[in-house]
């Protein structure tokens, strides 16, 4: 079969829909339905529909003294979610690169997202047996270093809300399932200053993590080192990991304007 171009995947509504957000550029801060109307070259009925839809997401919000419309608060959000990650991304490459020359193990970069943890970046180790990269993946942060690494710096009534007891998945023999004991060990890494996932995501791997901050003090993200436990030892990770990935983390915090 042959291969589709990717233009020919697209979804009129939702490109109807960005469009209509992109006219509010530059100086234009409020536009009414006849003028998206005119702008968009589409009938009042769809323009309106759009409206209502991204209303309701909050991305759009009408001024009731108007009643023209105006960018919603949801697309300042992500456009700061894009700023931040794009600067912690930024300063990050370099030490990640750094870590991985350090101990010559694939190093990453997450943040946390509604209970779960997203890889934003990795520098891979050049060894032959190495971890699957986990650029782009949503895993649960119950059973990962990065994971409780953000959640260990919540109140535990944060901590209850965001993951229900029927969602902590059992994925080794090694996975907390229960949240009592959970919340336990993220007393611990609280104290520790950084998280170890013990095989607990999948069998043969084993993580060390630490937190970054920001200016605000608060948790951004984590940075990690991730290989198979023939080489993570109790030892090593103790004498070695631990130290390197809580100076990166440290380092990193620097960097984003974080003092201690």
């Amino acid at each position: 079969m042959a291969k589709k171009e990717k233009s020919e995947y697209i979804i009129q509504a939702v490109s109807h829909a960005l469009d209509l957000l992109e006219q509010f550029h530059g100086e234009v801060d409020e536009l009414g339905v006849t003028e998206l109307s005119k702008r968009l070259k589409l009938h009042k009925n769809n323009v309106f529909r759009l409206l209502a839809t991204l209303e309701s997401r909050g991305y759009i919000e009408q001024n009731r003294a108007t009643e023209n419309y105006r960018l919603g608060l949801k697309s300042l959000e992500l456009g700061q979610t894009f700023i931040k990650q794009m600067g912690l991304l930024r300063q990050a490459k370099p030490i990640l690169e750094r870590l991985v020359g350090e101990c010559n193990e694939t190093s990453y970069v997450a943040i946390f997202k509604e209970g779960y943890v997203v890889y934003l970046d990795v520098v891979e180790t050049d060894l032959t047996v190495r971890v699957v990269s986990r650029v782009g993946s949503r895993l649960p942060a119950h059973c990962t270093a990065s994971g409780k690494v953000h959640l260990a710096y919540m109140t535990e009534e944060e901590i209850l809300a965001l993951i229900p007891q029927r969602e902590m998945k059992q994925f080794t023999t090694t996975t907390i399932t229960d949240r009592d004991e959970l919340v336990k060990e993220l007393a611990l890494v609280a104290e520790r200053g950084y998280a170890i996932d013990n095989e607990e995501m999948d069998l043969g791997v084993r993580c060390v993590a630490a937190p970054i901050r920001d200016y605000t003090r608060r948790i951004v993200g984590a940075v990690s080192i991730s290989g198979p436990s023939m080489r993570f030892t109790d030892e090593r990770i103790e004498k070695e990991l631990i130290p390197l990935v809580i100076k990166a983390g440290d380092d990193l915090s620097t960097r984003l304007g974080f003092h201690k």
